[in-house]
């Protein structure tokens, strides 16, 4: 049973960004990498980024939805051609599971979770931007589907047994 109604059912793979008009649902599954929402509740527009580092240590050619920094400049551009700024829309924040754990059932100290999850907030703050909603943090995947048409966001938690 689907939760939402749309034909145009985008599946995001990690590093990747997808911006389009209703209806259309997007998809992804999260462990460390964070995934931002974008949606515009008067024009039923929106977005999605999977993205897995905060930011490259080289500039590129492209911009890569790979790097928070990079995909927050994508989510800027197509705010931009649809004529409407970043501040009108609802941002919302998911993932960044700790997704490895040592044999003595504690956190590695190098937590790329964590680093995700602190540079979306600091991108947020840096963009002036407030978020409607998060889901950050904890251990396992995530399952996220965000519905174009409502702006709705659900989320499936499979946590991680721990040895």
């Amino acid at each position: 049973m689907k939760l939402y109604d749309s034909n145009i059912d985008i599946f995001l793979q990690p590093g990747e960004f997808y911006f389009a008009e209703a209806p259309c649902c997007i998809r992804t599954l999260l462990g460390s990498c964070v995934a931002i929402t974008a949606w515009h509740p008067r024009l039923k527009i929106g977005g999605m980024c999977h993205y897995m580092l905060p930011k490259r240590k080289r500039p590129g050619l492209q911009l890569n939805g790979k790097y928070a920094e990079e995909a927050m400049q994508m989510f800027e551009q197509q705010a931009h051609d649809y004529n409407t700024r970043l501040k009108e829309y609802q941002i919302k924040l998911f993932g960044g599971s700790n997704m490895f754990i040592h044999s003595t059932g504690k956190p590695q100290q190098i937590n790329v979770a964590r680093d995700n999850v602190a540079f979306a907030h600091k991108l947020l703050a840096q963009y002036g931007l407030e978020f409607t909603a998060m889901d950050l943090g904890h251990h396992g995947h995530r399952n996220i589907v965000f519905d174009l048409s409502t702006g709705d966001v659900w989320v499936k938690h499979s946590g991680l047994t721990e040895r």
